[in-house]
């Protein structure tokens, strides 16, 4: 007989990460993540979404006692799609062997434990937290996932709609060849900007955080803020986030585009932290920390990842795009740049408008795709996909 047990102690939040690495142990495209970035998550001194909800955790043991999955379930009050018409909670961190009973029994715990709660439908999985992390299963693309990303075997497709989720939206993932020359539709648009001495583009400079931070925040604030439920991003914090990741910034994949010196485009990308954290075995010790530093300095990292690309308003359709786009390919395209693999982070399916401008960035492909799905509890209730975005 199966038996679920709650995270409730040291013990059981260890057992909570061994549960993955069973799990995966022959999967040789499985990352194994950080300890610390899962634990982070359920810290309630570490994850701001403790504000305004609550979590809870389990994991599941077979008849001789051996972890065969686990789930973790939350609330969270800032938590909104748009449409959103019943109260909706997450479920996330679920892994469980290929069987569809013992899939069933945490994810009836999880749904259980929401409607106490208050909730009408779940979303999975999903993160306790921001949406760059954690976010969508992964149903195309099993290749290794980049940092913080979530990574699951195929049959978890097949787990999940047979309890009787339905895909609430697909998140896109696209990825280029970043030493492949770039179409001549790509320099052609270029063109327009690349002789006019009123347009320039740079990478970043580590020493001048706090100016290239401001000439994110505008250009972030004209492209995103009031969209989506995103809200202005203050100087202050982008400084805050540019110094968090000055560590392992790469000044030559962080781009910005300015007319007359004004901020128009930013290009942000970092090296992908996990394949340098794949040596790790999930620990982050000083001993870990050190070798981290090693495998920095001596073993060149071939894959770069897209955090963010946007532009301005008032030019976006112009060609911006491709004018930083190609500045940028200067650099990361001569022979002392070891990049050979480029993927962005995922777009939803509901946002036609970010597609478009991904897929016009090049020769780019589809390299994976994540799917967010829902489950409403009043099996009754007409189903609906997140809608799209103008």
């Amino acid at each position: 007989m199966m038996q679920l047990i709650p995270v409730n102690d040291s013990k059981t939040a260890r057992q909570f990460l061994q549960v993955a690495v069973q799990l995966y142990k022959n999967d040789v495209n499985w990352i194994r993540p950080l300890d610390k970035d899962i634990e982070e998550v359920f810290d309630a001194k570490k994850n701001k979404a403790f504000r305004f909800g609550e979590a809870a955790r389990w994991i599941l043991l077979d008849n001789d006692h051996n972890l065969i999955g686990r789930i973790a379930a939350f609330v969270n009050s800032k938590y909104k799609n748009k449409g959103d018409d019943v109260p909706v909670g997450g479920i996330g961190f679920f892994e469980c062997i290929n069987n569809q009973h013992a899939a069933d029994l945490l994810l009836d715990n999880a749904k259980h434990w929401l409607m106490q709660k208050g909730m009408e439908a779940m979303d999975g999985p999903i993160n306790f937290g921001e949406r760059d992390r954690w976010w969508g299963l992964v149903t195309e693309g099993f290749t290794e996932p980049m940092y913080c990303m979530n990574y699951n075997p195929p049959y978890y497709r097949q787990l999940f709609e047979n309890y009787g989720f339905k895909l609430f939206f697909n998140q896109l993932c696209f990825g280029m060849h970043p030493k492949d020359v770039l179409s001549a539709k790509m320099f052609e648009r270029h063109a327009r900007f690349g002789a006019d001495p009123e347009f320039t583009a740079t990478y970043i400079d580590k020493n001048k955080l706090e100016k290239f931070a401001a000439d994110f925040a505008t250009v972030y604030n004209k492209a995103w803020a009031g969209h989506g439920g995103l809200k202005q991003m203050p100087k202050e914090q982008a400084l805050l986030l540019f110094k968090k990741m000055k560590l392992v910034m790469d000044e030559r994949i962080v781009w910005f585009a300015y007319h007359k010196n004004d901020p128009i485009a930013i290009f942000i990308n970092l090296p992908d932290l996990n394949q340098w954290f794949k040596h790790l075995d999930g620990k982050f010790g000083l001993l870990q920390k050190l070798q981290f530093l090693w495998l920095k300095k001596f073993s060149p990292n071939k894959k770069f990842c897209g955090i963010v690309f946007g532009v301005v308003p008032e030019w976006q359709g112009h060609g911006v795009d491709a004018y930083i786009v190609v500045e940028a390919a200067k650099v990361i395209q001569t022979p002392s740049l070891p990049y050979k693999e480029y993927e962005m982070q995922w777009i939803g399916d509901f946002n036609p408008k970010m597609v478009n401008i991904a897929q016009s960035l090049g020769e780019v492909f589809q390299s994976r795709k994540l799917t967010t799905y829902r489950y409403l509890f009043d099996r009754t209730k007409e189903f609906k996909r997140h809608p799209m975005l103008a």
